[in-house]
């Protein structure tokens, strides 16, 4: 197992400049999760990482070692790749035991560790077999098991979940996690889908235009959001974000949107008249009664089961709100928002900074 550092890293395609700086560090057996939407350089820092894309400023180590100028193959790490990259010529047992092969490895050695693998990930029943004879799930557990076999210090996945189906995505997310819970070893893992982050990491890096919006653990971050990217980003639906004015009146305070009161924390800071960012998710709005200070109307009911979302409409505004079990309510349906002032989120308008 190994730490990781970036320290100052950067990155530039010829003029365009795609990472301005970033530094942080992995602890050792720590599962570290990069995500942001595409194009934000999760993966281009993972490939420098990796020794596959050159790095134009700053540093990264591995285990307190400088790596920028060595070669990947020197840098004891195993990357799962969002394609699979299996060789179609070669049977599983082959492709798992291919890079020990290369290192003249010894073939005693190559059999225990591909053995050891496949009992890992249930390969057993499948090592005789060609990956074009593998669903999707069994190649994605093959490219895994290569990795495996490699012993490294560091694991890097690379959006590996991308091309499965979602209910095969949700299987493999707790097959990986359990992986690392069982072997240990650091792992940075890259993706676009918050879920997967949120479900899977001890902590995440938060990636906007080529830079660090925050790093903490899941909960942290959906918790208490450093800023509007982070907020809006992390949560599923997403949550909900109104334009309104700090107002205290010498009282309690409240932010005035669409003509009406939205209720927020006694201990809410920032002056009065300040133009804010009312940000609520929707799990922490109800339904209330007609004398709630915010008035909606239903647009859309979709149950799920166990829960029901509700598409509303203040002023010209539409919301989502997502209540357990299955409220009587219809489309055009007048309702009162119950909020929770405790869960309710500000943020600067102008430089989107929680207050």
């Amino acid at each position: 197992m190994a730490s990781v550092s970036f320290k100052d890293i950067e990155k530039s395609f010829g003029v365009t400049k795609v990472i301005h700086g970033i530094s942080f560090d992995i602890a050792d057996g720590e599962f570290m999760v990069l995500v942001g939407p595409s194009g934000c350089g999760k993966s281009t820092l993972l490939r420098m990482l990796a020794g596959l894309e050159e790095i134009t400023g700053g540093s990264i180590a591995i285990d307190d070692t400088v790596v920028n100028h060595m070669e990947s193959k020197d840098r004891d790490i195993a990357m799962v790749f969002q394609s699979y990259a299996l060789y179609p010529h070669m049977t599983v047992r082959e492709n798992m035991g291919f890079s020990l092969r290369l290192r003249k490895a010894d073939a005693k050695l190559t059999g225990e560790r591909v053995a050891h693998a496949a009992k890992i990930l249930n390969l057993d029943p499948y090592l005789e077999r060609y990956p074009r004879e593998l669903s999707g799930g069994q190649r994605q557990r093959v490219a895994m098991g290569r990795a495996i076999v490699r012993d490294p210090k560091v694991f890097l996945f690379d959006e590996p979940l991308s091309n499965l189906d979602a209910k095969l995505r949700v299987q493999m997310r707790g097959e990986i996690k359990a992986l690392h819970q069982r072997l240990k070893t650091t792992t940075v893992y890259v993706t676009h889908d918050q879920i997967e982050a949120m479900t899977m990491a001890d902590r995440i890096v938060v990636m906007h235009d080529g830079r660090v919006e925050q790093i903490g653990s899941p909960l942290e971050l959906y918790d208490r959001p450093g800023n509007l990217f982070v907020a809006q980003f992390i949560g599923s639906p997403a949550m909900n974000i109104v334009e309104g004015t700090l107002r205290r009146d010498g009282g309690a305070p409240y932010v005035e949107a669409h003509g009406m009161r939205w209720p927020v924390a006694a201990t809410t800071r920032g002056t009065d008249g300040e133009a804010v960012s009312y940000g609520v998710r929707p799990e922490h709005m109800g339904i209330g009664g007609d004398g709630e200070p915010v008035q909606a109307e239903i647009i859309v009911v979709e149950p799920t089961g166990a829960e029901t979302e509700l598409v509303i409409g203040v002023g010209e505004q539409q919301l989502v709100l997502v209540t357990s079990g299955r409220p009587h309510v219809e489309p055009g349906q007048r309702i009162g928002l119950a909020i929770d002032p405790a869960m309710v989120h500000l943020f600067d308008r102008a430089s989107g900074i929680r207050l």
